[in-house]
């Protein structure tokens, strides 16, 4: 069961964050909140989320999966204008999900659970390099380097305590390095790891929303990105498994 109204800028914000991986997902309700964990088809990228019930206007449910079809509760949001309230109910084992937002009432068949691939296990992995920065700076950097190459290396600097960037392509490459007084924190641990570029666009643009995105770091180990949303009552983290360079 589940009844719950949430300003749409919220709500649309937590469906772009998964969205950015995943179009489907198990969707965990419980009484103090919603979550999920998810990984994309390649199982190259995770992402774990959850959103606090102080996130929402009014909110009551009890535990339960439901499967979500994240692509097109995307579409239906996008119906919402800013101030909107967006209101969701689910009787108890019922197949549908009630949703109206913006004078639109929507009856959504749920997806069957037992086709959506069961929730990953969070891996437990010593990323000892940790750099927090300003979302929009990170996702500049990435928007930036996308015009040259198609991936990127993330690492950190110990003797500079600064935080870098750099994507190499056929012909051009780009750098660009955070010094510590740009950063809003780091704990310069040696680190240097390569990433698609293409997970980090789509991750980059849910995260260039966020104040304060920490990044933890190995040696050719995934990254972790972790940060809140809906005023601190939700937060992600994404984890992205690195390209293994050439010899």
């Amino acid at each position: 069961m589940l009844k719950a109204t949430i300003d749409a800028d919220i709500f649309r914000e937590t469906i772009d964050a998964i969205s950015a991986l995943v179009p489907e997902c198990r969707l965990h309700t419980a009484e103090d909140g919603i979550s999920t964990r998810a990984v994309d088809t390649a199982n190259v990228a995770m992402i774990a989320i959850t959103l606090k019930k102080e996130a929402f206007d009014s909110f009551k449910a009890n535990a339960s999966e439901i499967g979500v079809d994240i692509s097109k509760m995307k579409n239906i949001f996008n119906m919402a204008s800013k101030g909107d309230l967006i209101s969701i109910e689910l009787p108890d084992n019922a197949q549908k999900m009630a949703v109206s937002v913006h004078g639109y009432h929507y009856s959504i068949t749920l997806l069957d659970t037992n086709t959506i691939r069961k929730d990953p296990n969070s891996p437990t992995i010593n990323l000892p390099g940790k750099v927090v920065i300003a979302g929009d700076d990170l996702n500049n950097a990435i928007k930036a380097a996308a015009v040259i190459s198609d991936k990127m290396a993330l690492g950190i600097n110990t003797k500079d305590q600064t935080f870098f960037m750099i994507a190499d392509g056929d012909t051009d490459n780009i750098r660009r390095e955070f010094s510590k007084d740009e950063l809003k924190s780091i704990t310069a641990m040696e680190a240097r790891s390569l990433f698609s570029l293409d997970y980090l666009k789509d991750m980059g643009r849910v995260m260039s929303k966020a104040a304060e995105v920490e990044i933890c770091l190995g040696i050719d180990h995934p990254v972790k990105f972790s940060f809140d949303i809906a005023g601190g009552n939700g937060h992600v983290d994404y984890l992205l498994a690195p390209r293994i360079e050439a010899d």
